[in-house]
């Protein structure tokens, strides 16, 4: 009997009707491996919550912390890629008439897709999840938010017009055409720190107190604690030094903590790069063994 033309073709270049590539070995693998890279990272998170304290010098180090999660990534990658492409290997089809330098390349092919697709897949699921966290948070905040603007809005309309009045350099500027050369306090003294707040404020953002400020703030403190002029004029100049100094340590630790941060993500990115080529390592070998296993298994029916 006469072959087809296109199965006689195939033949004489000795090449096989199916593609090369089990797409369905591939997807199963994929999916075993998000599974359990979810699986797995949502017990690795646990762990880890449970090993922090919220006390001093209790719980885990933040250094035993990142070790921790470095290592716990790299096994993650190792269990669920290496599961997926033996998986995917295992259940390949069967290629028949084909060298076993060639099958050996496929096999590793497939674990490498396995784990390419699995890793897309994981990332999806993890950015879906965090987005809708966000979102929920987000919507939650916007509805606390305008619920209180609404109940401050209806109660204390006139209270928090008053204090956006008496706020910022507006009110600086109106304390100064009430100043008076005969220092007065007022029994409760809250007016007269109020104001001297604000002068402070002034003071800092622009780095000194003006001369005038100074003088008047010195005359407050003598009236009220006793000083000499020049006593409560010095008091001035220390505390504006001590509050720079203050500031000046408060800018630098946020310096140093936004910069520990830049330092952590990065190591955290480059580990987790790491850790990615491990499971895709592992992945390919895995699916090598799967594929002699599916090999030998079908030699011995």
């Amino acid at each position: 009997m006469a072959l087809a033309p296109n199965t006689a073709a195939l033949a004489a270049n000795n090449e096989s009707g199916s593609s090369a590539v089990s797409w369905a070995a591939i997807i199963g693998g994929a999916v075993v491996a998000s599974a359990l890279s979810l699986i797995l990272l949502s017990l690795g998170t646990g762990v880890g919550l449970a090993s922090i304290s919220p006390y001093a010098n209790s719980g885990a180090s933040g250094t035993t912390l990142g070790t921790s999660a470095i290592i716990w990534l790299i096994i993650v990658q190792i269990v669920s890629a290496g599961m997926g492409g033996y998986l995917a290997g295992r259940l390949r089809t069967r290629w028949t008439s084909v060298h076993s330098d060639e099958i050996y390349f496929r096999d590793t092919a497939h674990g490498f897709m396995t784990w390419a697709l699995g890793a897309i897949v994981s990332a999806t699921l993890l950015a879906s999840a965090a987005s809708s966290v966000i979102g929920t948070g987000a919507q939650a905040t916007g509805s606390i938010v305008s619920g209180l603007a609404s109940a401050v809005g209806s109660v204390g309309g006139a209270a928090s017009t008053q204090a956006a009045n008496n706020s910022g350099i507006q009110s600086y500027f109106t304390d100064m055409l009430f100043r008076s050369d005969k220092a007065a306090t007022d029994p409760n003294n809250q007016a007269t720190v109020a104001e001297v707040g604000r002068i402070m404020s002034r003071s800092l953002a622009s780095g000194e107190i003006a001369p005038a400020d100074k003088t008047y703030v010195g005359q407050l403190i003598a009236a009220k604690t006793g000083l000499s002029q020049a006593d409560a004029e010095k008091r001035v100049d220390d505390t504006i030094a001590q509050a720079k100094a203050a500031a000046a340590k408060a800018e630098q630790t946020a310096r140093d903590a936004a910069d520990a941060a830049r330092k952590a993500a990065a190591y955290l990115s480059l580990w987790l790069f790491i850790s990615m080529l491990i499971g895709a390592f592992s992945s390919t070998i895995a699916a090598t063994f799967g594929g002699r296993a599916r090999d030998a298994a079908a030699l011995t029916r």
